[in-house]
């Protein structure tokens, strides 16, 4: 029985890593082939770098922004980002954990940086109407595109390829000052306004979470969110910063930081028992779920049978009993009373079911 103090159950959840493994404008990408990839890549790579440095007006996750022009370079069309999404998989549990949470009369919302072609196709699967989901909204109108800026963007392709040795390397100065010419000096001269495409991610995240609260006349607290990347760790901060459930779902190290519970698995069924002690008892009795399912992982695994009636659901361990031997036994922490060493073998094991679940994309920030 839900108690008076948690009347209301609202859940946000990212879309890309939590709900589906495909980065679905990485996929797009590589309509261009190869080349197409590894551009993704290294602009993935400057928008890591110029966020985390709070560069004024930028956000996480307007990669999504900055690879428009190279879509109309290629006539690349929403259709296209349509036939790319219809190939995309939902994440392992999803289906059971949404009719789980929609049974028991939960407000799901997705905030997702993804284009809306990509983010209405997972949430009609899941059940998530249009107006529960903020997501980009991206115009690939046909128009006539003057020879000075398709040249331009050609040569820039070029360069971004050449560029492309730099990824992984310490010194990133010159994929930034290429960049930067790019985007904010040579595009803005000839009139094409990169950032017209608004990208829901970063701050805008945490706006929208904070605009849904508003709306339900609800406060942070009573909120569960969901996420996985640098585009969901200001998102994630707000909920921590307010009392509210923070879950980092098989993060990186962007992402992991700012929450305060951590789930690495390679199915999200078992998000529902985080849910289940929040909607019974809020924070308190969430994170004293994590803490005794962290505290006793090594004995839960050896025999799930066992596995006290007030940490687990009857459906779930049923789950996990059949799976034993066969799946990863799933890691729940605590992050709140993580310090900064903890937090660093947190993102390991996090890394480790990222790349299992989410493959190529798994190594995009």
């Amino acid at each position: 029985m839900v108690s008076a103090q948690m009347k209301e159950k609202t859940i946000c959840f990212d879309l890309e890593g939590p709900l589906s493994p495909q980065d679905n404008a990485y996929e797009v990408m590589k309509l261009m082939g190869e080349e197409g990839a590894a551009i993704f890549e290294v602009i993935s790579r400057y928008d890591d770098i110029i966020s985390l440095e709070g560069r004024e007006g930028y956000e996480p996750g307007d990669t999504l922004a900055l690879i428009v022009p190279f879509f109309l370079l290629h006539d690349i069309t929403e259709a296209d980002i349509r036939k790319v999404s219809a190939r995309a998989k939902i994440i392992n549990g999803a289906e059971y954990l949404f009719e789980k949470l929609q049974a028991e009369n939960w407000d799901i919302y997705i905030i997702s940086t993804s284009y809306e072609q990509h983010a209405y196709n997972i949430g009609h699967q899941l059940g998530v109407p249009e107006d529960h989901i903020m997501c980009t909204n991206l115009s690939l109108k046909k128009k006539a595109l003057p020879k000075k800026y398709l040249y331009t963007v050609k040569k820039a392709e070029d360069d971004i390829l050449a560029l492309y040795s730099d990824v992984d390397s310490d010194d990133t100065n010159r994929i930034v000052n290429r960049l930067d010419e790019f985007f904010f000096r040579q595009l803005p001269a000839l009139g094409f306004d990169v950032f017209s495409t608004q990208v829901i991610g970063g701050k805008r995240k945490a706006d929208a979470i904070r605009a849904i609260a508003h709306e339900k006349g609800i406060a942070l607290r009573d909120i569960i969110a969901v996420g996985d990347s640098i585009t969901d760790y200001k998102m994630l901060n707000e909920v921590t910063a307010h009392d509210g459930v923070a879950v980092v779902f098989n993060g990186n190290e962007y992402a992991v930081p700012y929450a305060n519970v951590g789930l690495a698995s390679i199915d999200i069924r078992f998000l529902y028992m985080v849910c289940e002690a929040f909607a019974r008892g809020g924070k308190v009795a969430a994170l004293d779920m994590v803490t005794d399912w962290e505290t006793n992982r090594q004995i839960f695994d050896k025999n799930p049978a066992n596995i006290p009636d007030s940490v687990i659901t009857a459906n779930i361990k049923e789950f996990v009993t059949k799976q034993k031997g066969t799946k990863p036994f799933p890691y729940f922490h605590n992050l709140e009373r993580a310090d900064k060493r903890k937090k660093d073998d947190v993102i390991k094991i996090h890394k480790q079911f990222r790349m299992q679940v989410r493959e190529d994309a798994g190594k995009l920030g």
